[in-house]
């Protein structure tokens, strides 16, 4: 019986007809249907292509009786829902590299064209004018270019630097230093970076972290002739901020191809003819969208043929029926390490991944490197999977180790992360309830037992009468609910709490919170 295959959404020619030249495949294309149409049109089809504009949503899964593999030509998964595609069996697939040298190479032209003001040349010879003296440009030789991430599209961005002759410094807090030093880029701190930097280009996630990472103080302490590129994610560069620095003349100017809102309608920014916008042409070149095209429906193909997974989001290596066994365990994996990666702010040398009891019956593997992608994905700007979490981790310098121990003695199955971090460790450990429900089980040295789900607020502080109630006092004012709250302690002396709240805080509450004496840490993070 002929595999069926549906593309719901514009894929490269190439790629279309490379799986409908294919045997033992039917290849159907079915362009701007709605959630409803999708579900509609989904039974039947073993295997169904997106790219973002079409969502792939609970109740599209729901109605698919044979899906087995949904691909996303593109990095994005955003539109696909993931989790319910994980519990059903089916494997999500993504090109996470197609896009990574057309972002970088926008990223150098837009280098480029502020250093010598190319659309205002171009707009001055189109009305006529001939106004040599006017745009003095800069040369990029002996410049410093300082960036803030150094995952793939930032290395190939480097890359490019040094073959223009320019000084690369570079901020990342999880690359280790051999990495930095083997590369020959210099590592420091963003505040010391938008110091000696001519250039910043930034390649990181935007997160509770990042948001806002170039922010007013730091344009303040800018050189007048630096220039800002974001090419990453709308969001990391605080534009009112922006656009008053570059408006006092405080920097020379900026090229944006992501913003806060999108489309970012209007904005005090298109006054000022010093700063260049695209819109959102990272991946906007025909050899990205063929490259996304034709090699998802490769995967695709090899996939339906083989059951050889490439690029795959959630699948190990292993059957579909295992891999519905393993599903809790990987959620609690994941969410361990995203919370392990909120709570360190240094280069983890080492994530040591420890499973106990039925945890330790399952694919060890398939569980450390959800642990890993959890841990990578607060650090990296690129896509991290299963495929390419272990390569990623030696590219930054983390070597993961796993390991199985006897029972635990209050749990069925635990599984512990160790993150070792210059001489430091930390370490987190959770726990199935109800053999599905994840839970936070050790955070550091206390034991706690806590949701891993929704919007949480940790703080460290002394065991002491009053605490709890000034962190509710704060919270109250702002009216942020408290869904749950469990607190532990270590000899009477210090504790952690942690509360489910309704939503993410902002930096003048958490800057509240930990000018409260008796806290000594505040982090919040969204699982």
């Amino acid at each position: 019986m002929k595999k069926r295959i549906l593309i719901a959404d514009k894929i490269a020619t190439d790629g279309v007809d490379y799986l409908k030249s294919l045997p033992g495949f039917e290849v159907d294309v079915a362009h701007g249907l709605d959630e409803a149409g999708l579900c509609e049109k989904i039974p039947g089809y073993d295997a169904v292509l997106v790219r973002s504009g079409v969502k792939i949503t609970a109740k599209v899964i729901a109605a698919a009786d044979k899906l087995v593999v949904i691909g996303r030509a593109g990095i994005g998964v955003d539109n696909i829902d993931v989790e319910k595609a994980s519990a059903k069996g089916i494997v999500v697939m993504n090109t996470p590299d197609a896009n990574a040298t057309t972002t970088a190479e926008l990223t150098f032209a837009h280098i480029l064209s502020l250093s010598r003001s190319l659309p205002k040349a171009d707009r001055s010879v189109r009305s006529g004018k001939w106004e040599r003296s006017k745009f003095m440009g800069a040369e990029l030789a002996n410049k410093t270019l300082g960036m803030v991430g150094y995952g793939n599209i930032g290395r190939i961005v480097a890359s490019r630097a040094k073959a223009f002759k320019m000084k690369i410094v570079a901020f990342d807090p999880f690359v280790t230093a051999d990495v930095f030093a083997k590369e020959g880029v210099t590592a420091m701190g963003v505040d010391e970076l938008v110091k000696v930097a001519d250039y910043i280009t930034l390649h990181c996630p935007m997160n509770d972290k990042t948001r806002g990472i170039i922010s007013a103080e730091r344009m303040a302490t800018m050189k007048p002739s630096a220039r800002i590129i974001n090419v990453a994610r709308g969001g990391l560069i605080d534009e009112q901020a922006l656009y008053e620095a570059v408006k006092a003349g405080k920097i020379a100017g900026a090229a944006l191809d992501v913003y806060d809102k999108e489309p970012p309608g209007e904005s005090p920014l298109f006054e000022l003819d010093n700063i260049v916008f695209t819109p959102h042409l990272g991946a906007s070149t025909d050899e990205a969208q063929l490259a996304a095209g034709t090699e998802l429906a490769r995967q695709i193909a090899i996939y339906l043929q083989t059951g050889e997974a490439m690029n795959a989001v959630n699948m190990p290596s292993v059957s579909s029926e295992e891999l519905i066994k393993l599903q809790p365990y990987m959620v609690l994996s994941r969410r361990l390490g995203n919370l392990l990666g909120n709570m360190v702010n240094e280069p983890v040398s080492q994530l040591e991944v420890v499973l106990s009891g039925e945890a330790s019956e399952r694919d060890k593997r398939s569980i450390s490197v959800e642990s890993l992608i959890g841990l990578l994905s607060t650090k990296l700007s690129s896509s991290v999977n299963r495929v390419n979490a272990v390569s990623l981790a030696a590219q930054h310098g983390t070597k993961l180790l796993e390991s199985t121990r006897a029972d635990h003695p209050h749990y069925h199955a635990t599984v512990r992360l160790t993150a070792h971090h210059g001489n430091k460790t930390t370490t987190v450990e959770g726990a199935l309830f109800d053999r599905k429900h994840p839970r936070l089980v050790q955070i550091y040295d206390y034991a706690i037992e806590a949701m891993l789900e929704g919007h949480l607020l940790l703080t460290r502080h002394k065991d002491q009468p009053g605490v709890v109630a000034a962190i509710s006092s704060v919270l109250a004012k702002r009216q942020i609910n408290i869904s749950s709250m469990q607190v532990g302690n270590v000899n009477g002396a210090d504790a952690v709490a942690i509360l489910g709240i309704s939503m993410p805080l902002d930096e003048a509450t958490l800057k509240e919170l930990a000018g409260i004496s008796s806290i000594s840490q505040v982090m919040q993070v969204s699982l």
